[in-house]
């Protein structure tokens, strides 16, 4: 069983230890839209466009783009 997963946070690849959530790759890839991300002024979507949580879990090779949000409040 692997010990370390490979994923891509916007186009940067990061180790992270099996069973890592989105939140560790924006810990480790993106530590300053971490805050952002929990207020809801930025969002982590997946290689798909699909907005994703912070507390969903990676599997090797996983693809997340983070970005600040476009809405307007």
């Amino acid at each position: 069983m692997p010990t370390d997963l490979r994923v891509f946070l916007n186009e940067q690849p990061l180790t992270l230890p099996a069973g890592a959530t989105v939140g560790d790759a924006l810990r480790l890839g993106q530590p300053d839209l971490l805050p952002l991300v929990e207020a809801g002024a930025a969002l982590v979507t997946d290689g798909r466009g699909i907005e994703v949580g912070l507390a969903a879990p990676l599997t090797g090779g996983a693809i997340l783009r983070a970005q600040r949000a476009s809405r307007r409040g």
